[in-house]
Order: structure tokens, then C-alpha cells, then sequence
């Protein structure tokens, strides 16, 4: 197989649904998607290539966006340059911050595989929000969102806070900046540029040369520690549980009376804290697994997340990710 090219994140504008691709469409580790000629007639497919899809710029020649910043975030878009592949030049720091996010994550769920994008080429929107790890002291993480960006020069961002208060950021600080949007997990370093106090607090973050990407499964799992409260079985029966782990298709966890049977289905309720935001989930379950542990007073069950509502699926993705940023 030949070296592919610069990967060029495709446009809702460059292909339509029902007609024929014009080149191979592929994901962000160069595996091909669909071929060239494929005719996309399914609308959920045909968004995803929008969403994840890339195709060769070998040559050069694709469309490129005149987009160099974004003032204010009601004309933000989403980046659209150009993506250029390089496993050189990676400040040794970003591997680092990279291995430890990977620790969060049970045995081998994350995709060890990663890419290098430029900046450029990342999808991120306005109100994205991102995780800064300060480099020197990993105790200290704060929670930010995007605001917009000027190419080359610096990405702005809300301005972190503890408890309600602005924290005291100086300039020059190193932070370790993550993202989770969608099934991909996305590492940079940056330092602290300027931070601006009025109108509007926010901070001015040094613009990275290269991301590091890498692809997390469904099934990746963050470790947790939640009260629950399961109801499961006909006639239905209801008992806390503490939750050990979850991810976006299930959750696991201690519950100190054996209920229900496998296969049942039920709903499970929990409280979660995502961007600064508490939400209560309930969602719909089906036993999947339920085992006596050596202790014969608890019973270990494994849940599986099924038709989450899209509210839910929403707040669930962003805490799943919120911890695997935030867990060492």
C-alpha cells in the first residue's frame, strides 16, 4: 500500500448524498471508508463521513478555508485546514501527558494508536470544553471552554475558576490541555499568554503546533465511585449500588442483596458533576452479568446502557470523558 498524503477533513459541501464519491473517503489513521464511486444513500453514514471523514490532498489542491480567526463566538465554526501527519518534533511532555490519560482507562479499551494532527485539521467547536492539567503540580486541573482562536498565534479560552472564584494564572504557566468530543481524545501542551479580566474574563493560551489524537472505544472505561439506586426484575425490586466503573454503553458495580436475574431490565439513577454542572441520570438497563463475590454479602453486576434518551447520552459522554481527563 502506498504512503498516503496530507488527510483533508471533508466538507458538507464537497459531497452529496445519492451521488458518487469523487475520491476514497477515509478515517483519521488513513483506513479507507469507502472507496471512490461509492454512492452514500443512508443520511446517518453520509453525516458521519461530514463528521470523521478525510480524504488524500496529496496534490495540494483541496479547498481550503479562508477562516484566521474567530472574534466572537457566534461566527465560530469548526477548524477546517488542512491535517499533516508527523510523528516527529513532539515535545517529550506530551507523550507524557498522553500516557498518563491512557492510565484512566481499564486494560487496553483506548486505542493505543494515535496520530498527530495539526491544529488546524482538529474539529473542535466554540464552547468545546477543554481540561487543563498544570504541567509542574498534576493536583491542580481546571475545566475551561472554548471561545475562539487566532491561527497561529493563540487559543482563547473561558478563564479557569475554583470554587466559583477566578484562580491567579501567570503568565508563561505550562499547562497539559485535553479534549474528549465524540470518540476521540485529543492532548496538547500550551502556556498561559495573557490573561484578560474585562469585559470578560478569559485567558489567551499559546497556539500548539501539533495534537496528539487518539481514538477511544465504546467500551473505554473510566473508574468511578457513585451511589446508585437500581431498579430492576417484574415484580421490580430496588438497591443501592456503588459503581466501580463506567462507560458510554454500561456500568458495573457492588450491590449487597442479590435482585433481579440476568437479562432483566430496569433503570439505574445517579448523580454526576460535568462542567461545573450537576445532573441526575436515569437510564434504561439491561443486566448483563451478575456474579456472588467472595464476600457473600455483595454481588457484582454489570449493567448495559440501553435506549439512553439523547439528552442523557449527551451528559453521560461528557462526564465519561470529563474523568478520563481528569484520572491519572
Amino acid at each position: 500500500m502506498s504512503q498516503l498524503g496530507a488527510l483533508t477533513p471533508i466538507d458538507k459541501d464537497q459531497i452529496k448524498l445519492g451521488q458518487a464519491l469523487p475520491w476514497d473517503v477515509f478515517d483519521a489513521w488513513g483506513n479507507t471508508l469507502h472507496e471512490a464511486g461509492s454512492v452514500i444513500t443512508n443520511l446517518d453514514e453520509f453525516n458521519l463521513i461530514i463528521e470523521d471523514g478525510y480524504f488524500e490532498d496529496s496534490l495540494g489542491d483541496a479547498p481550503v478555508s479562508d477562516q484566521t480567526a474567530l472574534p466572537m463566538p457566534s461566527q465560530a465554526n469548526s477548524f477546517s485546514q488542512p491535517a499533516i501527519k508527523t510523528s516527529e518534533n513532539l515535545e517529550p511532555i506530551l507523550a507524557s501527558a498522553s500516557s498518563n490519560n491512557t492510565s484512566a482507562i481499564n486494560n487496553a479499551d483506548i486505542n493505543k494508536e494515535s496520530i498527530m494532527l495539526d491544529l488546524d485539521s482538529v474539529r473542535w467547536h466554540v464552547g468545546e470544553t477543554f481540561f487543563l492539567q498544570v504541567h509542574d503540580n498534576a493536583a491542580i486541573r481546571y475545566t475551561v471552554r472554548l471561545i475562539g482562536y487566532v491561527k497561529n498565534q493563540s487559543i482563547l479560552v473561558t478563564a479557569p475558576r475554583v470554587d466559583g472564584r477566578g484562580a491567579i494564572i501567570r503568565d508563561g504557566q505550562t499547562f497539559i490541555v485535553r479534549a474528549f468530543p465524540g470518540k476521540k481524545a485529543y492532548a496538547f501542551t500550551a502556556s498561559a499568554l495573557k490573561s484578560v479580566y474585562t469585559p470578560h474574563a478569559y485567558l489567551h493560551l499559546s497556539y500548539p503546533k501539533i495534537v496528539r489524537c487518539t481514538a477511544i472505544r465504546q467500551s473505554s472505561r473510566a473508574v468511578v465511585k457513585i451511589i446508585a439506586s437500581v431498579t430492576i426484575g417484574n415484580p421490580e425490586q430496588t438497591a443501592a449500588a456503588v459503581l466501580n466503573d463506567i462507560s458510554m454503553g454500561g456500568t458495573s458495580g457492588l450491590i449487597k442483596q442479590e435482585i433481579g436475574k440476568k437479562g432483566d431490565a430496569g433503570v439505574i439513577k445517579f448523580k454526576v458533576n460535568t462542567a461545573g454542572e450537576e445532573a441526575i441520570l436515569a437510564l434504561p438497563i439491561i443486566v448483563r452479568s451478575m456474579v456472588e463475590t467472595e464476600n457473600t454479602q455483595e454481588f457484582r453486576y454489570g449493567f448495559e446502557f440501553v435506549n439512553m434518551p439523547t439528552q442523557s447520552k449527551i451528559i453521560l459522554s461528557s462526564f465519561v470523558y470529563q474523568t478520563l481527563a481528569e484520572i491519572e
